[in-house]
């Protein structure tokens, strides 16, 4: 289907070639207007999802008296239905960085309890209704609390496969996770839906305002909730008053009233890609060449990586857009399958290298 897979000669990468191949997701079925990425992406972010997803949150306090949301998908057909058995995979959907659940992502979340995975959406503190008991956000490519959440779904599922999907500027947080846990992440794979790899290029670079108004505006209407909380840390009528999503990040996080830093070390510690070099879970990178949210391939894919890591895997596509890759056939996004396809391929070459060298399951 005019995908390429870019990555490292390796075993698994050939396996991953094969399996892609022979999936049903990269063919046929596509957008009739393939050179629209502005109306691909509207499409899929203003359909509601198919049938309506059935959510169950769950508060998890952190160490700081803090909180994160976890919302367990259980289906269309309430919380008696649907979902796998105690040894099922464990699927965390991460959502962009301005915490809004797309239908995408809720699709996606549907697709994968369809098929016997137990999917369920993190969300950040003061998020999409997740109260807000600090005053303190989550920085771009701060993975603290996403850590404590993956420990505690290690706890509650200790014999499933934990595995994650992130959306858009959400992949920031999975892909600085996998780089500072290393071997102790906990996850058997990742993949990232049209990631943005370089948050500070990202940021100063801007998006077309089509993108960046609707997303400004759903972040100071989410922040203004707690206004008087964030008054303490913050200057709340400089930060509602931001005209673009860098002066509303530098406010938020650099300009603090207690612990004041520069735009420069801010992405010191938050640059997605900082610790790549550590990742030892394999990632599934789907992107596509006409990304008007991500920019420009040649100045936001950072190629080296995916030739030079063996647990990097970029399936590149000519069209697509941000997060849409729209198909005609049921499922509306071949994305979508393609990831659930990748884990299973995942899931199959590590049960036969676990065969082929006479190794246990680990408990």
């Amino acid at each position: 289907g005019h995908c390429r897979l870019l990555c490292k000669p390796s075993a698994l990468a050939q396996h991953l070639v094969r399996s892609l191949g022979r999936s049903a997701a990269l063919r046929g079925g596509r957008w009739p207007w393939p050179r629209w990425p502005q109306l691909q992406m509207l499409w899929q972010l203003l359909q509601p999802p198919e049938p309506e997803p059935v959510v169950a949150r769950e508060l998890l306090q952190l160490p700081d008296a803090g909180v994160v949301a976890l919302d367990w998908l259980v289906g269309p057909w309430g919380a008696a239905g649907g979902g796998g058995g105690v040894s099922s995979p464990v699927l965390l959907l991460i959502p962009n960085a301005a915490g809004k659940v797309t239908g995408g992502l809720q699709q996606l979340g549907l697709r994968a309890l369809e098929r016997g995975f137990i999917p369920v959406i993190f969300n950040r503190r003061g998020h999409n209704g997740c109260p807000l008991t600090t005053p303190r956000l989550q920085p771009f490519g701060d993975p603290g609390d996403l850590r404590e959440a993956v420990t505690y779904l290690r706890c509650r599922h200790p014999s499933a496969s934990l595995l994650a999907v992130s959306e858009g500027s959400g992949s920031g947080l999975l892909l600085a996770y996998l780089g500072e846990s290393g071997s102790s992440s906990c996850l058997a794979a990742a993949a990232c839906l049209s990631p943005i790899f370089r948050g500070r290029d990202w940021f100063e670079a801007g998006m077309p305002w089509l993108y960046e108004w609707p997303l400004l505006l759903h972040l100071k209407q989410g922040l203004s909730r707690y206004a008087g909380a964030l008054a303490e840390v913050v200057d709340m009528d400089r930060l509602l008053g931001s005209r673009s999503l860098w002066e509303l990040e530098e406010t938020l996080f650099c300009r603090t009233r207690s612990r004041p830093t520069s735009w420069e070390c801010y992405w010191e510690r938050n640059e997605p890609l900082r610790d790549a070099d550590e990742a030892a879970v394999p990632v599934l990178c789907l992107c596509s060449a006409d990304d008007p949210v991500r920019g420009p391939p040649a100045q936001s894919l950072p190629r080296e990586l995916f030739r030079s890591s063996p647990y990097f895997f970029l399936l590149l596509t000519p069209h697509g857009g941000h997060c849409g890759f729209p198909r005609r056939r049921p499922g509306r996004c071949w994305a979508h399958e393609a990831v659930l396809e990748y884990f299973r391929a995942m899931a199959e070459f590590l049960r036969t290298e676990e065969r082929r060298k006479g190794l246990p399951r680990p408990r």
